[in-house]
């Protein structure tokens, strides 16, 4: 037990390495060892995903940047969410394909000359649009950081919520989504791993950065969709951190959009994202129903 545990919360290697299964490989139902499901599968018992997911929530809470926690407590609370999502991909034509064809999408599936070659305002583009920028703020984290520590107040970045640049997964990108190891189903463990690379997706949806307030906006957004505990504490216990401003900013306006648009959007786990990259962002979002994002300042550090 010490040792799955040591292995769960230890932070993934960094963007340079491997982990676990190709990006581009899909997910089928085969055996790969003794009781593995899918290449990097580690079964566990009921007792054992309780710990895991208590530990896994006590990281998360502690520091949101934990992707990687934050993953480990998604895999082992969401059996019955997974399930959920399952089935209504299973009733929608292209849901049922995405099952089928186990598409994946990381930066060797995504041809990113043809994503900057694409029309101004097309999903494509903005999608693109999305990781540039974050490229951009990873940057600005670490010199904010290094500055920090060049004055030696490394607490002051903590409580300012600026995180260390050796945080896992600091940078956003389709490859810096934990790989599935505690489904016990292969099916299940790839609907969680497409919603964790459709995840920046619904960011360009919902016209929401990677700040604070932008992320518990979305997961107030994928709690909604999803039923995910994960996502429903994220949405809940994610607001300690904010300033008084942005709480009563989060409360009063952004959290009731996204609930509406949660509730009103179709499962956004059924969009074949990889065939829609030349749809105009704006007829997507007026196919799912998907309205404009108060406009409310959300874009600084929060």
């Amino acid at each position: 037990m010490a040792t799955l545990l040591r292995s769960a919360l230890r932070p993934l290697r960094p963007l340079g390495g491997r982990r676990g299964p190709a990006a581009d490989v899909p997910l089928r139902g085969v055996r790969h060892g003794a009781g593995l499901l899918y290449p990097g599968h580690i079964p566990t018992s009921p007792l054992q995903k309780a710990l895991l997911a208590a530990g896994s929530a006590g990281m998360s809470l502690y520091n949101p940047y934990r992707h990687d926690m934050v993953a480990v407590l998604g895999e082992t609370t969401g059996h019955r969410a997974l399930k959920g999502l399952r089935d209504q991909m299973r009733k929608d034509p292209e849901g049922a394909e995405i099952l089928q064809e186990r598409p994946r999408i990381s930066l060797s599936t995504l041809d990113l000359d043809k994503l900057r070659s694409l029309p101004e305002g097309s999903l494509g583009q903005e999608y693109l649009r999305f990781l540039d920028v974050n490229e951009l703020l990873c940057h600005k984290f670490q010199q904010a950081w290094t500055l920090c520590v060049s004055q030696g107040r490394p607490r002051g970045c903590q409580r300012h919520y600026i995180p260390c640049p050796r945080t896992p997964l600091l940078r956003v990108s389709p490859d810096t989504r934990a790989p599935t190891r505690f489904v016990d189903d292969e099916e299940l463990a790839y609907v969680i791993q497409r919603y964790r690379e459709v995840h920046d997706m619904l960011h360009t949806l919902l016209g929401m950065p990677t700040n604070i307030l932008g992320e518990i906006v979305v997961k107030w957004f994928e709690a909604v969709q999803t039923g995910l505990p994960m996502c429903i504490l994220g949405a809940l216990f994610g607001p300690i951190r904010l300033s008084a401003q942005s709480l009563q900013v989060l409360v009063s306006e952004l959290i009731p959009w996204a609930v509406q648009n949660g509730r009103r959007a179709p499962c956004v786990l059924n969009l074949y994202y990889e065939r829609r990259w030349e749809q105009p962002l704006l007829a997507l979002r007026e196919e799912l129903g998907i309205t404009e994002p108060p406009t409310v300042h959300v874009r600084g550090p929060a």
